[in-house]
């Protein structure tokens, strides 16, 4: 490695050290003045440093294959209040002064978690920290390290110091205290600092049902609504439909 390399990385311009050929024949070839190929340089190093941050971002965020919110089919749920869910796209609740918390609500197979994964996304392109995880994965991974309180203090940073955290399929499995007072933690500690999305299958007053022996069930109900926006998506679920419009192909294909 060249002297010339090795000082470009060690002023952290890493891209530019390993590319320095590109560069000085770049320059050669188009007679670039010193003015532009610093500004080339810088130029590519940022769109370079941007790329691997996203790329970092997304990592970090465990956010998995979803559809875009093109694929979403709009027409196919009785109600949907489609401006909000565009507001939240647009990370509106995110920007504002006072943080909002994102709630979706809706039965099995109507798509909340396909939103919020593409809110999650938004706001990984925007440059946000992000997290998403399933409520029964996040309470396994803190009861896991409960009882050790440096462990236990270092995991559940992971899930109030993130940017956006992404709460998925609240209400599909039932918790015990432990794991209730664990979600309150998180929610409490996140309370406007730093907004939350969470996505359940249960409407608000059926939640004592997923913390049966919590006594904090009425106090999380208040904390995750406070400042929050509340988007309830009704119909049938979307993933019956497409199972059946399979089985109806296959059918026909049999017949003929």
């Amino acid at each position: 490695m060249s002297d010339l390399a090795k000082d470009l990385k060690s002023l952290g311009l890493h891209y530019v050290a390993a590319h320095m050929s590109d560069v000085i024949d770049l320059a050669t070839r188009q007679r670039l003045t010193p003015t532009q190929v610093i500004e080339h340089v810088l130029s590519t190093e940022l769109k370079d440093r941007a790329r691997r941050s996203l790329e970092r971002r997304t990592v970090r965020a465990q956010l998995g294959r979803f559809k875009p919110i093109s694929d979403f089919d709009w027409n196919w749920p009785r109600a949907i209040d489609r401006e909000l869910v565009e507001s939240a796209l647009r990370l509106e609740f995110l920007t504002a002064p006072e943080p909002r918390n994102i709630v979706l609500v809706a039965p099995q197979g109507l798509g909340k978690t396909m939103v919020a994964q593409n809110i999650a996304h938004q706001a990984i392109l925007a440059g946000h920290s992000v997290l998403f995880t399933s409520a029964a994965k996040m309470l396994v991974d803190l009861g896991s390290v409960q009882g050790t309180p440096h462990l236990f203090q270092q995991r559940l940073r992971k899930y109030t110091r993130v940017g956006l955290l992404v709460c998925d399929e609240v209400g599909y499995l039932s918790y015990d205290a432990k794991a209730a007072d664990l979600l309150f933690q998180i929610v409490s500690e996140r309370h406007e600092k730093r907004p939350l999305v969470l996505t359940t299958n249960l409407a608000f007053s059926d939640w004592p049902t997923i913390f049966p022996n919590a006594s904090c069930t009425v106090a999380l109900i208040d904390r995750v609504l406070h400042h929050a926006d509340v988007l309830a998506i009704e119909g049938e679920s979307y993933r019956r439909r497409e199972a059946e419009a399979r089985k109806n192909t296959r059918r026909k294909k049999t017949a003929g």
